[in-house]
Parts: structure tokens; sequence; C-alpha cells
């Protein structure tokens, strides 16, 4: 991996959070940079789960390993629809040759057949239930560090999930492309302005589990350039975010509406990182209990 994309990756991480926050992002992101991913012997992919595929690991030039342990809830976690949208991209810059490895840790083949079913995923997937992949490369227990892109050796070249981070999918876009010069959407932007959010963290309350609650945030431009909001992306397939994307102009407001539907009973706290032409990222939260 070339210097400026390693240094890149840690900005990424660590942009915006706090010192033992910080090392911990170095700590995974040093041991895993390089690390070659092993794959175990007689794999098998499946279509939906239930329909089995002849489908081998390809010797491609770069390869993404997405890696989705059995832990909380799996439709939270994944956002397929997102990943069919990311896909598609990666399709479209490298003309199909870079092929897309899901491995799934779980037992529960009812629910990732409805899961897949229901969002039309149609990507040969393998089902791990023997937890062979995990025993193998002994993965982090951090989703936002299961997902890889790897070299012909299948070396890991960057780690970090493209789902959760505006800014790790276009460093994987812009890599992939051999676009070198690296900068976030942000940074394109030469006119940067300042934001002021009104609320940064919204408490829901408790409601019942499979319901939506909605929330408002607020962005203030106290700039002198117009607000352009990129971007946002959230750690939860349960919360979905709205917005204009007309810019906004000093002194007026940008709103973001906030939909979450909790699939699982519990307390969840879910962050959203908004990208837009400031300086700094904005993270906003919301929590709750559904019941």
């Amino acid at each position: 991996m070339k210097p400026i994309i390693y240094l890149f990756i840690l900005f990424l991480f660590i942009a915006g959070c706090k010192d033992k926050k910080q090392k911990e992002i170095i700590r995974i992101v040093s041991e895993w940079q390089g690390k070659e991913i092993l794959f175990p012997e007689n794999l098998i992919f499946t279509q939906y789960v239930k329909d089995t595929v002849d489908y081998r690991i390809p010797e491609s030039e770069y390869k993404i390993l997405v890696f989705v342990d059995s832990l909380g809830c799996t439709s939270c976690k994944l956002q397929l629809e997102k990943w069919k949208t990311f896909i598609s991209e990666i399709n479209t810059i490298m003309n199909g040759e870079v092929p897309f490895l899901f491995f799934f840790q779980s037992n529960n083949y009812e629910e990732l057949y409805y899961l897949f079913k229901r969002e039309r995923f149609d990507h040969p997937v393998c089902i791990d239930s023997m937890n062979e992949m995990d025993r193998l490369n002994n993965f982090s227990y951090n989703p936002t560090f299961q997902t890889f892109l790897l070299n012909r050796a299948n070396e890991v070249i960057l780690v970090g999930n493209p789902i959760y981070s505006a800014r790790m999918k276009d460093l994987y876009l812009k890599y992939l492309s051999g676009d070198q010069e690296v900068s976030t959407p942000s940074e394109r932007n030469t006119l940067k302005t300042s934001v002021q959010v009104i609320n940064p963290e919204m408490d829901l309350g408790e409601f019942p589990v499979q319901t939506t609650r909605t929330v408002t945030f607020e962005l203030k431009n106290t700039g002198q350039e117009p607000l352009v909001v990129i971007d946002i992306s959230t750690t939860c397939g349960c919360a979905k975010a709205t917005f204009n994307k007309q810019p906004v102009t000093p002194g007026n407001t940008q709103t973001i509406e906030v939909t979450m539907t909790p699939k699982e009973v519990g307390l969840f706290n879910e962050t959203l990182t908004v990208i837009c032409n400031t300086d700094k990222i904005i993270r906003l939260k919301i929590k709750g209990i559904a019941h």
C-alpha cells in the first residue's frame, strides 16, 4: 500500500475521535494492513441461502470481502440496499472485475432467506455456519472493521466498512479507480462554511419494536458560504436520513429528518455522520428503548 493511502486511512477513522478511541483504531488498522486473509477449503456459495451456485473465489487483481458475524441484528448491521448501490458503483468504474465476497456467520437460514428476498439481494453469499472464516482470521468484533479490500494475494489493502462511512466509501472508489490523489468529498469543495447544530442528540424515549419514530435535526449555516450536505451515513440500517440536497445560504437552516424503526427489543444508541463542506465532521445521535 502506498504511504499516502495508509496515512489517509488513519485520518479517516481518527478525525473527531477521543484519544482512547484513536489508539484503538490505529492498533486495528496497523494490525490488518498487509495481512493475508485465509479462506477455508470447499466453500459453498448460495443464492437466497437455499440455491447452491457454482461460484469460486476468482484470482482477480482486487476483491472486497464482507464478513458479517452473528451478533445483534443482521438486517440492521448489513444495510443491503446500500450494498447494492455500492456494488453497482464499483462495477461501473471497474467493469465488473472486482468480486464481492460475502460471508455470514449464522445458522438462522430462515432470517437470511427472508432478508435477501425482501431486499432482492441475489448476490452469491457463503453461509459460514461452522465459523471457519473467523477461526482462520480472528476478525474484530467491531463491524466497522469486518470489511476489507484485498489484492490478488488476498492481502489487506484497506480495512473499513464503506456502508457505515461516507469517507471510507470515497476512499474505496478512489483507490480502485486509480486516483491516488486522495481527498474526501468535503475537501473537494473549495468554499468552506461553518455550522451550528441546534440539537445534536435526540432521545426518542420508549416505543414498541417494529414501529417508527421520526426526529428532525437542524443545521444552521453560520458561515459566509452556502452549506452543502454531501452524504449521511448511519451505524444502523434501522435509521434512515433524508435531507434537501440544495445548498443552504448563510443564516438559513438545513433540516435532516431521521426515521428510526428498531427491529429488536432493547436500548439503541445510533450515530449519524454528516459529510458537508465544513472543516469538521458533524455527528448526530439518536437513542431510545424499543419494547
